[in-house]
């Protein structure tokens, strides 16, 4: 009887513990719910909650291929080498660009916190580099913007506040301005149509950067109403002391109808005499990358249908360099835009060519050229 005890109690301690080790092997964590991506519509299409934050962040940008063909060093060709007999000629100017880009917005106790930043990587040729090589990488905006209050990476408000010249792609044949530089700028909307803008700045380059602990100041007001806008913007470039400034007028003439007109002026001038060596020592100033006193811009868009639209710049100079750019932009479908251009420019008293652009002195008076872009934005 007690061998017959100890046996039962046995097998049931041996069943208690087998039970025991059998529910801990099937035991599984209670799973946690998974937190998906909540679109944002506070700043716009195309934001959604980082995951865990309050701050909204969308991503995007354009992937680009330019192919110009012309007159080399003026507008839009290149030169090459034969392979096989080193002979010097003309080829296509070529270039493919991937861009990226990111925005993110989040409201505070101080305004609205805002970034914004713009990579580009470029592979191509230039205009006598010979052979198609990736380009250096350029980090074109990397900003932080408390309420009107903007810091970091930007393109100058001189260029991007009174707007650029026109819709075309060679839209700096004559110059307008040089975009790079590190800033501190103060954006305020004063109501009733008026905004402004006061911006100090580093420049950039070997003759734009500045040269003490004084900044580059620039100031621009600005007057938008349904029918168009006028904008003036003023620079003072503190390396040289000299002063430049542009006034806009911008007219929406009918839906389909847009036309603008741009001036610019400058203290700082810059002339060749007749041996082409410079009279004036400081050149162009950061500000005033035209020659002579003043430049002007002028052209339009005419929207055929929501897909095709005609673009034309005239611009000009005191040195009586010209030029004309105009193009066809065709949508082909949302996101998707060819456009075919061809460009124009005439060589002036001083046979000059633009420094700030892509264009470098030509032999040839009037010179012609013409670039296809088709270009994918996400």
């Amino acid at each position: 009887m007690n061998i017959k005890s100890l046996l039962l109690g046995s097998a049931a301690a041996l069943i208690a513990v087998s039970g025991a080790r059998a529910a801990d092997a099937v035991t599984v964590a209670e799973p946690e719910p998974a937190e998906y991506v909540k679109i944002c519509d506070v700043y716009g299409a195309g934001y959604f909650y980082i995951p865990g934050t309050e701050t909204c962040l969308r991503i995007g940008g354009y992937i680009r291929y330019d192919a110009g063909f012309g007159d080399i060093g003026t507008l839009d060709g290149a030169k090459s080498i034969d392979v096989r007999d080193g002979d010097h000629q003309n080829t296509w100017l070529k270039n493919t660009r991937f861009t990226l880009k990111t925005w993110t917005g989040q409201e505070t106790e101080l305004g609205t916190l805002k970034t914004y930043t713009e990579m580009r990587m470029n592979f191509g040729n230039k205009v006598t580099s010979y052979q198609a090589y990736n380009k250096a990488f350029d980090l074109h905006f990397a900003w932080i913007q408390l309420g009107g209050l903007r810091i970091g990476k930007d393109e100058t408000p001189y260029d991007q506040f009174i707007g650029y010249a026109g819709n075309v792609v060679q839209d700096t044949i004559i110059p307008y301005g040089v975009k790079d530089t590190n800033v501190i700028s103060y954006y305020f909307d004063a109501g009733s149509g008026f905004s402004g803008v006061v911006s100090l700045e580093e420049g950039s380059g070997t003759t734009g950067t500045i040269d003490s602990y004084v900044p580059h100041v620039v100031g621009g007001l600005k007057y938008k109403q349904d029918w168009g806008a006028i904008t003036g913007v003023v620079a003072y470039d503190s390396s040289y002391e000299e002063v430049a400034g542009k006034v806009r007028l911008d007219v929406n003439v009918t839906k389909e109808l847009s036309l603008f007109g741009m001036f610019g002026y400058g203290t700082d001038k810059h002339l060749l005499d007749d041996a082409g060596n410079a009279v004036d020592a400081h050149g162009r100033g950061f500000y005033k990358p035209w020659a002579g006193h003043w430049a002007f811009w002028a052209g339009g868009t005419y929207k055929f249908t929501d897909k095709a639209s005609f673009n034309l710049q005239v611009s000009g100079d005191q040195d009586k360099n010209y030029a004309l750019a105009a193009n066809v932009a065709y949508t082909i479908v949302p996101g998707f835009t060819i456009t075919p251009e061809v460009d124009y420019f005439h060589y002036g008293r001083f046979g000059e060519a633009t420094p700030f652009s892509n264009f470098t002195k030509a032999d040839k008076k009037n010179s012609w050229g013409g670039i296809i872009r088709f270009q994918r934005n996400f």
